[in-house]
């Protein structure tokens, strides 16, 4: 595959190779680095990426992998799972405080999910995956995924309501 080629595959995927290395990361910057290794690695397996039928799946397989990896090892002392949303800025300055507050408090709740629902809430939600595609990528079934997304959905929901209903009767 030559250069061109292979910017052309790959760089319309780099985002979500990075979005999902955030929110596995944390940090702006682990993540930026762990998006640059990917890449990296991609390029030099771009001889063999003609031999793979989806390279985006397969670039979302290594970079959980990598992620996940760095959590583990002895450098990742002080990195966490969190979730980032994105903010939209044309709301007031009330909409804004109020919509910070909740993804302040959705980020708080989706640290205490397990993994397993922490993925798939990232690839279904955010990076907006089929079912198919997570199961893949994930090596589960598509139904488990569906009860995991379920479950990690009612978790945070039933969680928010409990918040914002705190001190109502």
């Amino acid at each position: 595959m030559q250069q061109t080629e292979f910017l052309n595959v790959v760089l319309p995927f780099k985002d979500k190779l990075y979005r999902l290395a955030k929110r596995l990361l944390v940090s702006k910057e682990e993540a930026e680095d762990a998006t640059q290794e990917i890449l990296m690695k991609l390029w030099s397996k771009n001889n063999m990426m003609e031999d793979y039928n989806n390279v985006e799946a397969y670039a979302m397989m290594m970079t959980k992998n990598f992620c996940l990896d760095r959590l583990k090892s002895k450098q990742a002392g002080n990195l966490k799972l969190v979730h980032s949303n994105y903010k939209d800025e044309n709301v007031s300055l009330q909409n804004q405080v109020e919509v910070s507050d909740s993804l302040s408090w959705i980020e708080k709740i989706m640290e205490d999910l397990p993994e397993q629902q922490k993925m798939v809430l990232q690839l279904r939600d955010v990076e907006q995956y089929e079912f198919e595609e997570i199961a893949e990528l994930l090596g589960m079934s598509a139904t488990a995924v569906r009860v995991a997304l379920s479950r990690a959905r009612k978790t945070v929901r039933e969680k928010l309501v409990q918040k914002h209903n705190y001190g109502i009767k």
